[in-house]
């Protein structure tokens, strides 16, 4: 076993890794070369909007990455499952919805803020 720092994106993890030159033919899974055992955030970066606990109405960020686009505005009305934003991480657009119809309350992130996954990016009232 090897204890590593891995940072990916500005987030550093610490990994315990099962090298295959360690493990024994009847240990190793056949499936699996290298089994990553456990992973553990070390410290997060400032991003632009806050993370925190989920209210309705809340928009979280499904995953860390750039904002691309708000595709709504603070007083529009929204239907349950209307895109809302757009989220890139790795070159590969996510799109984000609303969880529920609503009215756009606050936009809290604009487009090219780097947002952690669970970061507000807007909310419905």
């Amino acid at each position: 076993m090897k204890k590593l720092r891995v940072t990916v994106e500005g987030k550093v993890y610490e990994v315990l890794v099962e090298l295959l030159d360690e493990v024994t033919p009847a240990v190793r899974p056949a499936a699996v070369p290298a089994v990553l055992l456990a992973t553990t955030p070390v410290a997060a970066p400032a991003s632009a909007g806050t993370v925190a606990s989920a209210r309705p109405g809340d928009v979280p960020s499904p995953l860390a990455g750039k904002v691309v686009s708000i595709d709504v505005k603070a007083g529009q009305t929204v239907a349950a499952g209307q895109q809302v934003a757009t989220v890139e991480a790795m070159k590969m657009n996510t799109f984000v919805f609303a969880p529920a119809a609503g009215t756009v309350a606050a936009v809290l992130v604009a487009p090219g803020d780097g947002v952690e996954e669970g970061t507000l990016l807007l909310r419905l009232g």
